[in-house]
């Protein structure tokens, strides 16, 4: 069955937010139905026949041909099927997902998976602030699934991971991992000053010895660690700089001994 398309018509003046516009919403609704479905906006109401060319397909399949910094909280809550954006996106990208994939082609800006339960994201660029991380005022960020960043990551990506894997193809901004209570950080590229500073539990894995490691994490020497292969297997199609460090000799750096002091970050011996 074909693919339901939206084509951007002319970049926003305004933030768009394009959370109704996931598979199980737009289920068994007309094109019509579909161009008719009013965005929320900071300025002016608009629908989505405004800003975009409808191609009727299966809903399950979505494409976005034309992306923009503006498309705030795309794949929000999805629950199944594929969405494709060609450019970039915005804001809260893949929040709160349950399962389905997201890809965006370009890059994206902060809080990407933020409270993810399910599913997988794919950003072939660069990704903001608190990749994965929590909103103001919520006690855990992402909880489940896979996120995959080619490019870079923002400072704090990783904050308060609770579940789930998150890999970045190249480099990371300060505090990586921060608060972790769990999960997998994996950073490809070099990690910038102080990651897993005050993680309880959870892995962060790193190409090379980071800026600024916070004192209160103890060399534990080298490791086995039979995950590590396991993991390298099943995320070296998407990531084999990632898969490539897994599969190296390991030392284990305990921490954070300012709190439990059961994470740990894994360098290549």
């Amino acid at each position: 069955m074909s693919v339901l398309v939206f084509t951007l018509r002319a970049e926003p003046e305004q933030r768009l937010n394009l959370s109704t516009l996931v598979p199980h919403r737009l289920d068994k609704l007309t094109q019509r139905e579909i161009e008719s479905i009013a965005i929320e906006t900071t300025k002016v109401v608009t629908k989505v026949g405004d800003m975009f060319r409808v191609r009727k397909g299966d809903p399950a399949q979505i494409r976005f041909a034309g992306g923009s910094r503006r498309f705030d909280r795309i794949a929000e809550a999805m629950t199944a099927g594929t969405i494709l954006v060609e450019g970039d996106v915005g804001a809260r990208a893949g929040r709160l997902m349950n399962s389905g994939t997201l890809t965006v082609s370009g890059s994206a800006g902060p809080w990407v998976g933020s409270g993810m339960e399910g599913g997988s994201i794919i950003v072939a660029g660069d990704v903001g602030e608190w990749l994965g991380g929590p909103l103001p005022g919520e006690m855990a960020g992402m909880r489940g699934g896979v996120v995959t960043v080619k490019g870079n990551a923002g400072r704090e990506a990783g904050h308060r991971l609770r579940r789930g894997t998150i890999i970045i193809g190249k480099k990371a901004g300060p505090y990586a991992g921060r608060a972790m209570i769990a999960g997998t950080l994996i950073i490809a590229g070099g990690a910038g000053p102080l990651p897993g500073y005050l993680m309880r539990r959870g892995t962060i894995v790193l190409n090379e010895a980071p800026e600024q490691l916070s004192p209160t994490f103890a060399d534990s020497g080298p490791v086995e660690l039979v995950f590590a292969r396991l993991l390298a297997e099943s995320v070296k199609l998407q990531a084999p700089a990632a898969a490539k460090i897994l599969n190296r000799p390991l030392r284990r750096l305990s921490g954070d001994l300012a709190l439990e002091g059961k994470g740990e970050i894994l360098l290549p011996v």
